[in-house]
């Protein structure tokens, strides 16, 4: 049988000299005996799988949301995705890989309902009394605070690799959270990876939701180089769906291709000896992608990017989905605030007194927990004088 200890002394061997090691783990905030068969970011994984808050990722969608249909993704299988990308990625460049999917797993866990959508509208309310939301530092407060399924401490009492990896994911559609704790605590490589691989995961596979919506078509398409690249390499047929699947297989495979290529170079001129280098790189230069795309392949994405900006996220039918999930939000959140009464015991504490700013976040973090199909349901009760509540 293989023990934890076992897995250390392999990841010394297999892992890259600039790898997170398990036992070199800064650890928890609330120490815990050692498990012996599983390392910390093992167990860190298995938390995250089994919360409340992940299972939830199955009725969360992102640009078309749940009354569109159940073929587009969701947050879930987006964070397969991006996990499964991460770990290819990874592998390759001699990562933790456990690590990895530990920050992957959860690095969606804040998401509001109806995707983008909800999260402005919730941005939007929370202005009001001169606070916001931000699903990446609500990923990093679920796992610190809200998820309670120990009897000794709030959360999930995550290592702090993964943490400050939850806490600073940032892409193109993501910014990093700062609070004093981990204000100088640099991300790892692992994590790093995990934020190239959202990115990817977004623009291959909001073309793939984009073509099949029809939002999007294929002569939307035929000028950009990066598309024109991949059908390049794409073995013709008369199948479009099956030519459709080939195209994003291959643009991911471009692009990772690209990304292993130049961070290889990039490791190799750093020469990094240990995972504590990174880290000092990292707050010495936080803007700098040591694990990167090339400057060809970089503006390649950007080109597409906004392709899908102006074409798929602004076309009139998604911007109809965006109105209707801001709506539904705004009225939720504008009925629970003129009577919190309507919260459930959990949520909202009857002999408590709060403040207008607290009484806001408790609604919004309360609204932001709920799947599209939960707020469309709550949305009906509290408007439909006819729907059981």
């Amino acid at each position: 049988m293989r023990t934890r200890k076992d897995i250390e002394n392999l990841e010394a061997t297999i892992l890259a000299p600039f790898a997170m090691k398990s036992k070199d783990s800064a650890g928890r905030v609330y120490p815990e005996k050692i498990q012996q068969v599983r390392t910390c970011y093992q167990r860190d994984r298995d938390r995250i799988i089994h919360s409340e808050a992940f299972r939830k990722l199955e009725y969360k969608t992102q640009v078309f949301v749940i009354f569109e249909g159940d073929y587009y993704r969701t947050r879930l299988t987006h964070t397969i995705e991006v996990a499964q990308i991460a770990r290819t990625i990874g592998r390759s460049l001699q990562l933790n890989e456990d690590l990895i999917e530990a920050i992957a797993l959860a690095h969606d866990l804040g998401h509001a309902p109806f995707g983008h959508a909800g999260e402005t509208s919730l941005k939007e309310i929370m202005v009001r009394v001169g606070d916001t939301f931000d699903h990446n530092f609500h990923s990093f407060e679920i796992v610190t605070q809200h998820e309670k399924r120990y009897p000794d401490f709030d959360g999930l009492n995550l290592t702090e690799e993964v943490l400050v990896g939850i806490l600073k994911h940032e892409t193109d559609y993501d910014r990093a959270g700062n609070i004093a704790r981990y204000k100088n605590k640099a991300a790892t490589l692992e994590a790093k990876v995990v934020d190239i691989a959202d990115s990817l995961a977004y623009l291959s596979h909001d073309i793939d939701d984009g073509l099949t919506s029809g939002c999007i078509i294929e002569d939307d398409l035929k000028e950009n180089e990066l598309w024109l690249k991949a059908l390049k390499r794409v073995q013709k047929t008369s199948n479009k769906k099956m030519m459709k699947y080939q195209i994003v297989k291959t643009l991911i495979d471009l692009q990772i291709r690209d990304l292993l290529a130049t961070s290889y170079k990039q490791l190799k001129a750093k020469d990094f000896q240990s995972s504590e280098e990174v880290k000092k790189f990292h707050n010495a230069h936080p803007r700098a992608a040591v694990v990167g795309f090339s400057d060809e392949m970089t503006a390649q994405r950007k080109a597409l990017q906004e392709l899908l900006h102006d074409k798929l996220y602004n076309h009139y039918r998604v911007v109809r989905m965006t109105e209707k999930a801001n709506r539904i939000i705004n009225e939720i959140f504008d009925v629970y605030c003129k009577n919190p009464k309507q919260l459930p015991y959990n949520v909202y504490q009857r002999k408590k007194k709060y403040p207008e700013k607290t009484k806001y976040k408790v609604i919004c973090n309360y609204i932001a927990s709920m799947t599209d199909r939960f707020a469309l349901d709550e949305h009906k009760k509290l408007f439909n004088p006819y729907q059981k509540v």
